[in-house]
């Protein structure tokens, strides 16, 4: 009962949507308008699986009504066995349409990677990520840009910073946030031990201009040459940028571009989105606090997930799926992985659902 009159409440508002979208004071007021067909688009699907699952009740119901008439009842029967399964079906996918979306799942993300524990391995195991994270954006028709990125000697990552665009991009890579864990025999140990090291990853939803802004009175912005081993223009013009947000003490510096105006504006979306999340996150608990369990400090034993290279697999712990295609993984196959801990976080959200009915 309590799920149709929710479904009920969807319908009205919806019909009231619908309504408001045809006035001409909405009309001609973009903004507004644009709200209303996002609430729109939304709430469409539920809507018209409520529609069938009414139809799909009345069907039922005739032919109940018809079960006593002595010509019609055995095929009255027949159609019930056919539609009282389909009904306990659509009863289930109601329910997964109740289950509330993250309302940043469809953002565009920007993902930071740090090396944790592990030295130069740690270092190294970061670049392996961003690689990682490239080729899946490549795979998935996702476009990714370099933000910042500041390497190692050896060719490891001190930190890397990077946004990916694409259809629903926070809703799949936010499962990327925590600490990963690499198993294997570095390329600097001589004596063929295996080594376990770690990187961190954080994935933040990408702020749009219109949510965040930022006082230019409160951001002081440093030049300077940018330094790494990316080509020889980096050492000669005072082309990268850093941004400090006094307010909140948030840093950000971006030396990818040759122009100082595209890594100043880089810089400026990383900003809006690290001020997006710290807003997001505070009205749980504190920044630190968020930050901390998103990420942790970067220990061995605070993993999600684990790359052992001797043995070929990759374990995220989370759902206790274990993989034997380290290689494939590596080069960005991580659909299987994402698809389970979505399947898992919609379980977890379905079971709550139930508790609260």
């Amino acid at each position: 009962m309590m799920i149709e009159n929710q479904f009920y409440a969807l319908q009205a508002r919806y019909e009231e949507l619908l309504t408001a979208s045809e006035q001409n004071d909405v009309v001609t007021d973009i903004q507004l308008f644009r709200r209303i067909q996002k609430e729109l688009n939304e709430l469409s699907p539920k809507v018209d699986a409520w529609k069938r699952y009414q139809q799909l009740e009345a069907s039922i119901q005739q032919a109940k009504d018809m079960r006593g008439d002595p010509d019609l009842g055995d095929m009255a029967e027949e159609e019930l066995k056919e539609l009282l399964p389909l009904k306990e079906e659509m009863q289930h996918q109601l329910k997964l349409l109740l289950i509330p979306r993250d309302p940043d799942d469809d953002r565009n993300v920007v993902i930071e990677v740090r090396p944790g524990a592990g030295g130069d391995e740690a270092a190294l195991f970061a670049g392996l990520l961003v690689r990682m994270y490239q080729r899946y954006a490549e795979r998935n028709k996702m476009r990714f840009e370099s933000v910042s990125l500041t390497d190692t000697e050896l060719g490891g990552v001190k930190e890397a910073v990077f946004t990916l665009s694409g259809n629903d991009a926070f809703s799949r890579l936010k499962f990327e946030s925590g600490v990963h864990r690499i198993q294997r025999v570095p390329v600097t140990e001589a004596g063929g031990r295996i080594h376990t090291s770690t990187a961190t990853v954080a994935v933040l939803p990408e702020a749009e201009d219109v949510e965040v802004n930022i006082d230019p009175a409160d951001v002081r912005i440093d030049t300077y040459r940018a330094s790494g081993h990316g080509g020889q223009y980096i050492n000669r013009t005072d082309s990268a940028v850093r941004l400090t947000h006094m307010p909140t003490g948030l840093v950000v510096t971006c030396q990818d571009e040759k122009s100082q105006l595209k890594n100043k504006e880089k810089a400026f979306k990383v900003l809006k989105s690290r001020l997006y999340d710290l807003y997001r996150r505070e009205k749980e608990a504190a920044y630190a606090e968020n930050r901390r369990a998103q990420v942790g400090t970067g220990e061995r034993n605070e993993r999600i997930r684990t790359y052992n290279f001797p043995q070929g697999r990759v374990t995220d712990h989370r759902v206790n799926l274990t993989l034997y295609k380290i290689d494939a993984v590596m080069d960005g196959e991580l659909n299987e992985i994402i698809d389970a801990l979505a399947l898992n976080e919609q379980e977890e959200k379905l079971r709550r659902l139930d508790e609260n009915m």
